[in-house]
């Protein structure tokens, strides 16, 4: 079967995250990635460590899997020329510059669509292509903390915490996906492509949901609250006699059978605690008593019981833990590739599971033009002396 984006050509000019983790999930989905890279010293991440395998990246391995890397000096007019041929027959460019600046290099959506109306230009950035502050760079820890997640995490009484993975990039770079299929979908039915706006503040303010609806209903501001859920309890982590357990009672038939469970049936007919509302509402007097409850037994055990009750609750797992659970490894979540200096490598897999034409890890992020020459001769029809003398001008 081929795969879904199958003859799909994407220029990648993105580095960093949030553009890369895009573009990968396209490449995995058999779209043709080019990663568009500086000829000296290429993506970012490649010096981001440790760690380090044999001079490689762990950060720039997670997320660059299936492309190939062409090196392309854009300060030179002959990498603007390289770069414009390309997009005359690409499917989509990706790119997270500073607003204005491919424009300035006569690079940007409204040059190239004239050549290539069909073109879906996607821009990541970190305040989007409009407003007071698109200028602004926007780094991942910036963006959580003005986009008020930050706010959100951690303890009532500690600071402002982040997300332990970068959590604006990531859900950026997902949302550019969604947006490229979109735009590639309306390019399909109408021959007409389109600009692709994504801000990771954007993507942060939408993912604020109940907590923004609760301010716009209340006016008051949402707080941290540690483990704790502002609307149910308990729906929170607990420590175990040996670690830690996370449990999400919903319901009141929920909340019944847990009592039982935890052999607190007095609870259950607690008239404080007799619904959703009043649980949250009494949470200060609740808590304790759940805590004493749960710490008089292991983890294992609490899973075997409160599985028994068919109450939903699971660990709290490190992640060496995670990447062996059985579970994550049925699902083909952890991968492999072979990689030219390291070997054989394993990685992240793929989390979206089609039936007919499913996703591949087919190879290793790519060497820092790895496939410069291939790329030239095969979409711009370059003599090998071209190259060369390319080369040789610092232009590749």
């Amino acid at each position: 079967m081929s795969k879904p984006l199958e003859n799909i050509t994407v220029l990648d000019l993105t580095r960093v995250l949030a553009g890369p983790f895009a573009t990968m999930m396209l490449a995995d989905m058999g779209a043709e990635v080019i990663k568009i890279e500086e000829p000296t010293a290429g993506d970012d991440t490649r010096r981001w460590g440790p760690p380090f395998a044999k001079g490689e990246s762990a950060y720039y391995l997670s997320v660059n899997r299936n492309k190939k890397s062409l090196t392309v000096n854009l300060k030179q007019p002959e990498g603007v020329a390289i770069l414009r041929g390309l997009a005359e027959a690409a499917d989509v460019l990706v790119e997270n510059f500073r607003p204005g600046a491919l424009a300035s290099l006569g690079l940007g959506y409204e040059e190239l669509r004239r050549s290539n109306p069909r073109l879906v230009y996607c821009s990541i950035s970190g305040f989007g292509q409009s407003g007071p502050d698109c200028h602004r760079p926007g780094y991942d820890l910036v963006i959580q903390g003005e986009g008020g997640v930050m706010s959100l995490t951690g303890l009532p009484e500690g600071p402002p915490t982040k997300v332990g993975i970068s959590f604006a990039d990531l859900v950026a770079g997902l949302y550019a996906v969604q947006g490229i299929l979109l735009a590639l979908r309306v390019a399909e039915q109408t021959g007409a492509g389109q600009r692709v706006d994504v801000s990771l503040l954007d993507c942060q303010v939408a993912l604020l949901t109940f907590q923004a609806q609760s301010y716009f209903m209340t006016g008051i501001n949402p707080t941290r609250l540690g483990n704790d859920h502002p609307m149910i309890t308990p729906y929170e982590t607990f420590a175990t006699a040996d670690g830690f357990l996370n449990i999400a009672v919903g319901n009141e038939s929920q909340w019944q059978r847990f009592c039982a469970a935890i052999g607190r049936n007095d609870l259950a007919n607690d008239a404080r605690f007799s619904s959703v509302r009043l649980r949250v509402e009494n949470r200060c007097h609740l808590k304790p008593l759940l805590v004493s409850a749960i710490q008089q037994r292991t983890t294992g055990e609490w899973l075997a019981l409160l599985a028994k009750a068919e109450i939903v609750c699971g660990p709290v797992r490190t992640v060496e833990e995670v990447l062996r659970e059985p579970q994550v490894v049925a699902r083909d979540m952890v991968a492999q590739f072979d990689h030219p200096s390291i070997g054989r490598t394993n990685v992240c897999g793929i989390p979206i599971k089609l039936s007919r034409t499913p996703g591949e890890v087919r190879s290793a992020p790519p060497l820092l033009g790895e496939h410069s020459e291939e790329v030239l001769v095969r979409e711009l029809e370059m003599s090998r002396e071209e190259i060369r003398r390319l080369r040789q001008s610092g232009a590749i």
